[in-house]
């Protein structure tokens, strides 16, 4: 019986990288799995003519011969056959599921397993002022040290660590499920090759007690909230020999009473009296470097935005500050004396009498409900 082509098996172009061939082979092997097919001798046979035409045509002296001369150009007992032997399915396998599997392409580890350590978090709440201006701190974190008592070792005083005799040293077992080999962690002494018999009492085995370290932290100028500093190799560390984790700080700024920041630039409302907003005049206002005064003009509203350049906070990544927004806030006066209320009463006639000129927005907005009525 003539064999089917190969691309036409894959059901790819003959132009088609090997990436879109071991696209389509990973579907169709999966489909024709004989695990997932007992006792289907259909699903064998073409499982074994999609392992056949994978094999062929990601090799790259194979699928060249095979583009040339056909299946004349390929020698079916090189491997390309349908027998599961000489590796071709394990490499085949391992190329594809090798990031589920780990261990890349099915490839033995020769000892134990390296795993770097794991990152921390340290949340740090600082002021408003502390992040506009940066400051150096320490904090106390959690860490782990050698055991002192046996030095690292895990084992009691007097007794050493032996070899694990589950996986022989390499802290890996493979494990045959169907044609599947598959690579897994050593259960038994969990990767690390060695089996302790008698634990050391100090760390009980583990090699490494807790402790509370203090580090230097630098507060960089202008950082904001939710920010992170990292804190290399001060993470928990690695298992086997491998690398600690990194330590990250995480900034929280704390509400600040006058204050609201919007990226560099910071907000405050400015209450002014009655009669500041309505003759004008100088007013003081607060900045993180201490007082400014500027000049409010006469017949200021409630609500206006004044604008102080470069009074804001000069961000980590800024060339230049930001700026400082005064919400102007007009404040009615409260608990007047019969004498104040008197002189509000005169002053009110004569502003009525005075006609509109007096109270544009008033007369606008009269203007507008006379519109909306009619």
């Amino acid at each position: 019986m003539a064999k089917r082509d190969f691309y036409e098996i894959l059901g790819v172009a003959k132009n088609s990288s090997e990436d879109e061939i071991k696209k389509a082979y990973r579907k169709l092997a999966m489909k024709y799995h004989p695990d997932r097919n007992p006792d289907n001798k259909e699903a064998e046979e073409k499982f074994k003519e999609v392992k056949e035409a994978y094999e062929m045509l990601t090799n790259p002296e194979k699928r060249e011969a095979y583009d040339r001369y056909g299946h004349a150009g390929v020698d079916p007992n090189m491997g390309g056959g349908g027998g599961f032997g000489g590796g071709g399915f394990g490499d085949a396998f391992g190329d594809i599921f090798g990031d589920i599997f780990g261990g890349g392409g099915g490839r033995r580890s020769s000892g134990p397993q390296v795993y770097r350590g794991a990152d921390l978090r340290y949340n740090l709440e600082i002021t408003l002022e502390q992040a506009a201006h940066g400051f150096d701190t320490t904090i106390r974190v959690p860490s782990w040290d050698k055991c002192d008592t046996c030095h690292g070792s895990g084992a009691k005083p007097g007794t050493s660590p032996t070899t694990c005799g589950t996986c022989g040293g390499h802290g890996q077992v493979r494990m045959q499920q169907g044609f599947f080999s598959i690579q897994q962690t050593c259960p038994k002494c969990h990767g690390t090759g060695k089996i302790i018999p008698e634990p050391c009492p100090s760390c009980a085995g583990a090699g490494r007690i807790k402790r509370n370290k203090t580090l230097e932290v630098k507060i960089p100028v202008g950082i904001d909230n939710g920010m992170r500093i990292r804190s290399t190799g001060n993470g928990e560390p690695g298992t086997n020999g491998g690398p600690p984790g990194d330590l990250y700080v995480e900034i929280h700024i704390k509400a600040h009473p006058v204050f609201q920041r919007e990226g560099d630039d910071l907000h405050c409302e400015m209450p002014i009296s009655f009669a500041k907003a309505a003759l004008g005049g100088e007013i003081e206002v607060p900045t993180l470097d201490g007082k400014v005064s500027f000049t409010v003009p006469e017949g200021t509203q409630s609500g206006k935005t004044f604008r102080l350049k470069g009074k804001g906070i000069k961000g980590v990544r800024s060339g230049y500050p930001g700026d400082l927004f005064c919400h102007v806030a007009v404040e009615t006066p409260v608990k007047l004396t019969e004498k104040q209320k008197e002189l509000l009463r005169e002053f009110d006639r004569a502003t009525v009498e005075g006609g509109s000129k007096h109270s544009p927005q008033t007369k606008t907005w009269k203007d507008k409900v006379k519109d909306f009525f009619e």
